[in-house]
């Protein structure tokens, strides 16, 4: 198995309820229910205010990295990505377990 992180910065100026913001978290949320590939998928809004932290974070697996080429190449997938470009900036960490 293969977890696959992403951690999310909002961009300067941009806010949670900026309805870009909402289109997105939405699209987000509903990728576990769209892409097969997904054994694993959860993903929300960070709860503290430490000025190191990101503002939403996925936490998500698949089984091997065959599987992970075909969740980030996902019609649905892409989607959100685009939609995630226009306000937020992120990381990612992808390692077996």
């Amino acid at each position: 198995m293969i977890r696959h992180l992403v951690l999310f910065k909002l961009n300067e100026g941009v806010e949670r309820d900026d309805p870009r913001v909402v289109e997105g978290v939405a699209a987000f949320r509903a990728l576990g229910d769209q892409i097969p590939e997904l054994r694993f998928w959860e993903c929300d809004w960070n709860i503290t205010d430490r000025p190191i932290a990101y503002d939403f974070a996925i936490n998500s697996a698949v089984e091997d990295t065959d599987a992970l080429k075909r969740y980030l190449e996902h019609p649905a997938h892409q989607a959100g990505v685009t939609l995630w470009r226009e306000f937020a900036t992120w990381v990612i960490a992808d390692y077996p377990f």
